[in-house]
């Protein structure tokens, strides 16, 4: 039976990883893999994370199962920490996954399961795992516009444009903040015309955010997820750990399903909960246990948001030093855009062949959209990197 199997394309990016780990030179720069990274190369496990290691390991007594839909207190924390007070608890269901891949795996499931001939519409460009996943769960993909690689700005008239498309039944995937790949947000007055054009199409929106308070603050990221959960009837949100607590190999995230009241809530959560057993029975617990302990003591939670603070003012650090030196270097400021996007990612809205030169030539490795992790520089590499992009000619 075996023998049946077909070869599957390869990802990129693991590819990219294989091929910068076989690179002998010394000097190579690796902006490809999305992990933060320290100014030593490193992915650090944070201090609370580590205290809070130390607390589970002196009290916990059991290694049972918590429950299909996770523990609630983890629910309670990651809703608080998402939405803020802007919707009614009651409203909320909500279920731990693998992962912020998870919950977007869990959602593609559900909206299958509600309507098998939903359309999906996602930006152009987005993170590649959507466009995977959607196409393996068998739904119906819409792109709309979202990135100019001219501006290297959110083309937000075309994207517009292609919204008002959806139809009632219809899934518009949104990014809740530093857009992967290309670092380019909507602001505050596009989240609300967002919301108009969902109220006026009937389309139902699920956001995305697996970067919280890695753009402008933990609760600047969220202010359009709550925009939109306060102002529509039915809202999706996948939500990642991985990155602002940076316990990517503990798998942690959630996903939550806003109802249009109360009453449909428990029909919600006993349908997360029947996915979950389908899929995996019961979530990973430990990165979620570290997570809820943190975000509900007061002492942890300062020291968490401190060193993710100190993470996010290192990217923009990062940012404004690359676009000073390429501005230094070509007289220009075309490259501004770099200092002004958010979060690990920037797309530099160059060719693949272009790409491909700065790795051969210069040993920069980034995925082949152009897309780079800011994360991945420090002080030494930006002058590599900004003669990289300007001896290639890009």
């Amino acid at each position: 039976m075996f023998e049946n199997l077909t070869a599957q394309p390869a990802d990129k990016i693991l590819a990219l990883m294989q091929a910068y780990r076989e690179d002998p030179r010394a000097d190579k720069v690796d902006l490809g893999v999305g992990v933060y990274k320290d100014a030593s190369g490193n992915t650090p496990v944070m201090r609370a994370i580590k205290t809070a290691e130390q607390q589970l390991w002196e009290a916990q007594t059991t290694k049972a199962y918590t429950g299909l839909a996770g523990a609630p207190e983890f629910a309670d924390a990651m809703i608080d920490l998402v939405l803020g007070t802007s919707v009614e608890r009651g409203r909320i269901a909500a279920a731990a996954t693998p992962g912020g891949t998870g919950a977007v795996r869990q959602a593609m499931e559900l909206i299958k399961w509600m309507n098998p001939e939903a359309t999906i519409w996602v930006s152009n460009p987005t993170w590649p795992n959507h466009l995977s996943i959607i196409k393996y769960v068998g739904l119906n993909l819409r792109e709309y516009r979202y990135f100019d690689k001219d501006t290297r700005a959110v083309d937000f008239d075309g994207m517009s444009e292609d919204l008002k498309q959806a139809k009632p039944g219809d899934v518009v995937l949104l990014h809740g903040c530093c857009h992967n790949p290309t670092g380019a947000n909507i602001t505050t007055a596009e989240w609300a015309e967002v919301i108009s054009i969902l109220q006026e199409t009937g389309a139902t929106p699920m956001i995305d955010i697996a970067y919280q308070g890695f753009g402008d603050g933990l609760e600047e990221d969220a202010a359009g997820v709550r925009m939109v959960a306060s102002e529509m009837p039915e809202t999706l949100i996948a939500a990642s750990c991985s990155k602002n607590f940076g316990v990517y190999r503990e798998r942690t995230g959630i996903l939550m399903a806003i109802s249009a009241n109360a009453a449909a809530t428990k029909l919600t959560q006993g349908s997360l909960n029947y996915l979950n057993r389908q899929n995996f029975s019961f979530p990973p617990d430990h990165g979620a246990r570290l997570v809820s302990m943190i975000l509900t003591d007061d002492a942890l939670r300062a020291d968490w948001q401190a060193e993710l603070e100190e993470v996010r003012l290192g990217m923009l650090g990062l940012r404004t030093q690359l676009a000073d030196e390429l501005k230094r270097l070509t007289n220009s400021d075309r490259f501004n855009f770099i200092a002004e996007h958010r979060g690990m990612f920037s797309q530099i809205g160059t060719t693949p062949e272009l790409v491909e030169k700065m790795r051969a030539d210069s040993g920069i490795y980034m995925v082949s959209d152009s897309r780079l992790n800011i994360a991945g520089l420090n002080d030494k590499t930006v002058p590599v990197l900004a003669k990289a992009i300007v001896d290639a000619g890009v």
